[in-house]
Parts: C-alpha cells; sequence; structure tokens
C-alpha cells in the first residue's frame, strides 16, 4: 500500500515513510510483523520483533529508530487531537497512558495479534475512500474500536487495578502539567499536589497505585528527559542548560545528574560524543 494521508491519520509500512513527520502532538503505533526495529524512549533502547505492539504517547520522547531490511509492519500516526475527538467513554486510558510511558511495547499473543493487524489493515483501507460523506465519522468509529481492543489486551494483564473517574481526572491533570513543562520551574511533589488541591502523600499514593512507581518518579523522568536532550546539544554550556532548567547552581546541577545517572554531566557528554564519533 502506499502512504495515505488523512487530516489526523497517517500510515506507512516503512519508518522511513513516516520519520519526516512533526512529532509534536502525535502518538504513534508500530505493529511489528515481520523482522526486527529498534528505537530509544525516554532514554531506554527497546528492540521489537514479529508480534510486538508498540505505542508512543507522546512521540516526542522517541528518538533512534531503526529497522531491519526484512522488516515489516504497519505504523500508524495519529494527531493528539483527533483521538480526543473521539472521545473514547473509559477511564482506563489514563492507566493505559502510565504503563505505555514506563514500556511502551506490548508482546501479543497470537489471537490478539491477528485482531489488531485485522483492525489496522481495514482502518488503512477505508482511509483510501475519500468519497465517503462521513469518512471522518468512519475512521473514528473504526479507531475507537481498536483503541478499546488495546485497552482490553492491556488490562487483561492488569485485572487488579480499578479507577475511579476522580483518581482519573487527577491523574491526567499532573500528566499534562508535565507535558506542558511545568517541570523546568517546579520539581517539588508539594507543587503539584497543591495544583491538584491534594496531600503529596495522595498524589504519590494513586500514581504508585495505577503506574507502579510514586509521583516523584514521573516528575523526575520528564526532568531527566528534558536535561539528556540539552546535553547533547554541544553548543550549550553547563551553565546555560543550569539556567534553562531553573537550578539554583551548577553544582547543584550536577548533584542531581549524578543522583539519577550515575554519572556527572560532564561524563555523561564525554561517554555519549565518544560513542558518536565512533
Amino acid at each position: 500500500m502506499e502512504d495515505t494521508k488523512f487530516d489526523g491519520i497517517v500510515f506507512a509500512d516503512s519508518w522511513q515513510g513516516i520519520s519526516t513527520l512533526q512529532y509534536a502532538g502525535r502518538v504513534i503505533h508500530i505493529l511489528c510483523r515481520k523482522g526486527n526495529m529498534g528505537f530509544a524512549f525516554q532514554d531506554t533502547h527497546y528492540d521489537i520483533s514479529s508480534g510486538d505492539y508498540v505505542i508512543l504517547p507522546n512521540a516526542t520522547l522517541a528518538s533512534d529508530f531503526s529497522a531491519s531490511d526484512d522488516f515489516q509492519g504497519i505504523l500508524m500516526n495519529l494527531s493528539e487531537a483527533f483521538v480526543t475527538s473521539i472521545a473514547i467513554r473509559s477511564n482506563y486510558g489514563i492507566i493505559g497512558h502510565l504503563s505505555l510511558l514506563r514500556d511502551p511495547v506490548m508482546k501479543l499473543s497470537e489471537r490478539d495479534f491477528r485482531i489488531c493487524e485485522a483492525a489496522l489493515q481495514y482502518l488503512w483501507m477505508r482511509m483510501e475512500d475519500e468519497k465517503h460523506f462521513f469518512r471522518e465519522e468512519l475512521l473514528g468509529s473504526l479507531l475507537t474500536a481498536h483503541i478499546l481492543d488495546l485497552y482490553d489486551i492491556h488490562a487483561r494483564s492488569h485485572k487488579d487495578l480499578q479507577v475511579s473517574v476522580r483518581v482519573t481526572s487527577l491523574l491526567r491533570a499532573f500528566i499534562e502539567l508535565l507535558y506542558n513543562g511545568e517541570y523546568v520551574r517546579n520539581r517539588d511533589l508539594e507543587f503539584y499536589a497543591s495544583h491538584l488541591c491534594i496531600t503529596p502523600h495522595y498524589l504519590s499514593e494513586i500514581c504508585k497505585k495505577i503506574s507502579g512507581k510514586p509521583a516523584s518518579y514521573w516528575i523526575d523522568r520528564f526532568t531527566m528527559q528534558e536535561i539528556t536532550r540539552l546535553l547533547r546539544q554541544k553548543e550549550l554550556s553547563l551553565t546555560e542548560i543550569t539556567e534553562r532548567m531553573n537550578f539554583s547552581s551548577v553544582s547543584y546541577f550536577s548533584r542531581y545528574i549524578q543522583k539519577r545517572l550515575g554519572v556527572s554531566p560532564t561524563e555523561y557528554r564525554n561517554s555519549l560524543f565518544k560513542n558518536i564519533e565512533k
């Protein structure tokens, strides 16, 4: 199939066919049908093979994509606006979202693989019907059905998780603050709890229940993602990065990095650029 574009969905069968898109505000789905593919997500490297389904809930956090010569897959790039517009009536989305931020790869059973493959192929085929009077509504309905199948696949392996509407709302607001870059100005748990009108303990407890990690983990994870991105830019000095990230001093910034990476920012940079030069 040739790449077919729709205002909200883009399909491709190779990474080259989709990698030129602007990632801001995009969600990427990858179903691996044959071969292998690799990528980095929040500074963790992943290798996927046949039967794996990848969902990158924020494509800007992914990089360093590569694929084997025999790679075959279905790649679907969605705009967050279109996904939001279909308004799925389920609180499960935040559970899946936090889970995918930790590990974006789902291992599918043979049955689930066939279901996902068929759904994506059918969505792609219906994309080509540009004369359909209700094309956007049709594609939204088909995408909704597919996402609900993905929820089901995930929920079957997380049967003990039940989330109330209130907890869903709080977690969504917390993650939105991080996506909006609030961690650059505020890294204290107390700030986020106060903003949500709950206690720091309660915020950490609900994060841990849903994602397995406390709220401080997510604050640090978003912070370190941005810091490592800045450290890769040779033209930026440590002083400039310290100021951009609103740390009080370079020494405090260095201690923050040392504690989380096990090396100083300078050592991290040296090893990074040394690998690049090789």
